[in-house]
């Protein structure tokens, strides 16, 4: 009898021992992984790399400035082509019968004009004999004047309709190569229809377009490194030589202009590079302050805050809501005005699902 009391107490400690131990996996299973920084601690915002692509120095866009058929196409991709040369030419026939009444209209003017004018010297040598009239040598005059106005105006409608009948032709404005074609004969393009791109220059640039946060951080002349893969992922130096003051209406970004210093033949327009501009000279001159990332802060009704995490061994702590001043927005995020020295831990994600004095597990 009492071997079964003491094997029944036996299991009775052992069932609880083992309770108690999965109850303390249990809450430590329960401790949320938090990813943090340390204030004072991060440059990774200081190097930036954005993707960019080689264009011709000089590149011109050839555009219709009418809308019509492409009759002939006499230079496609990659031929060279002289200032002045057809490129491409549209079968605008509305333009051409315009052109053509306005030839027929011009002349027939011409004739009025010479007969009205052939009419007022008969006249009026009938009216210095007195043969005729004042009134008769009056209205001779308005009409040579009339036909006169009539010649003027067809010379000028037979000069736009010329213009006009131009519209439908590109020419070179330059000598230099055709970098690509966008149509084909008997295609119906429109009006402003993009049809080649000359390459007229013969240096080489690279185009990347910049996020508002970040473009007025460069500055003409700024060093850059670039990247080319398909140059055997060799690096180039390259030099910020423009900065577009307004934003790119297709990309939603800043196109920024870089010269390749040390170019070699193997570089062609149109090649993908990696754009890597470097701001920690820039930084190191300015004022030091405090930024923090923009995930990194909430907002509540008390202002701004940050979750500052508490450790002693730096792998378990206790986050404490933390409420913070906050400045301007810069490229690495907010700057922090009070509220946070150097040295403190901060959470950087998943603000919403952490609570103050919650106990975490540092990442």
């Amino acid at each position: 009898m009492k071997l079964i009391k003491y094997t029944f107490v036996i299991s009775v400690l052992f069932l609880f021992a083992t309770a108690c131990k999965k109850e303390a996996e249990v809450k430590e299973e329960i401790l949320r992984p938090v990813k943090f920084e340390v204030v004072g601690t991060s440059s990774a915002q200081n190097i930036r790399t954005y993707s960019g692509n080689v264009k011709a120095m000089d590149a011109i866009a050839l555009s219709f400035r009418s809308g019509g058929i492409i009759k002939k196409v006499n230079h496609w991709k990659g031929a060279k082509v002289k200032k002045g040369d057809v490129i491409a030419r549209l079968d605008n026939i509305e333009a051409n019968l315009a052109y053509e009444q306005s030839v027929s209209a011009l002349n027939s003017a011409r004739s009025g004009m010479t007969t009205a004018k052939s009419s007022l010297d008969r006249i009026k040598s009938l009216y210095e004999k007195g043969s005729k009239s004042l009134s008769e040598y009056e209205s001779a005059k308005n009409s040579y004047q009339s036909a006169l106005d009539q010649f003027e105006s067809a010379k000028r409608n037979k000069s736009i309709q010329s213009t006009q009948l131009s519209y439908g032709v590109i020419r070179a404005p330059k000598d230099g190569v055709i970098s690509w074609t966008d149509g084909a004969v008997d295609e119906q393009v429109s009006a402003g229809h993009t049809f080649a791109e000359l390459n007229a220059g013969e240096g080489l640039k690279v185009e990347v377009g910049l996020p508002e946060t970040m473009v007025n951080k460069v500055k003409v002349n700024m060093p850059t490194t670039l990247l080319f893969t398909a140059v055997d992922n060799t690096t180039f130096e390259g030099r910020v030589f423009e900065v577009s003051p307004s934003i790119d209406a297709n990309s939603s970004t800043y196109i920024t202009a870089i010269e390749i210093t040390n170019p070699i033949s193997e570089i062609k327009p149109g090649m993908a590079t990696s754009v890597t501009f470097d701001f920690r000279e820039e930084e190191a001159n300015q004022e030091k302050s405090i930024i923090v990332p923009v995930k990194a802060v909430g907002e509540d009704t008390n202002g701004n805050f940050v979750f500052v995490i508490e450790s002693e061994d730096g792998k378990v702590g206790t986050v404490k809501k933390q409420t913070i001043t906050i400045g301007e927005l810069k490229t690495g995020g907010f700057e922090v005005l009070s509220g946070l020295k150097e040295g403190q831990r901060y959470a950087t994600a998943g603000l919403q699902s952490l609570l103050d004095n919650q106990k975490v597990k540092l990442q």
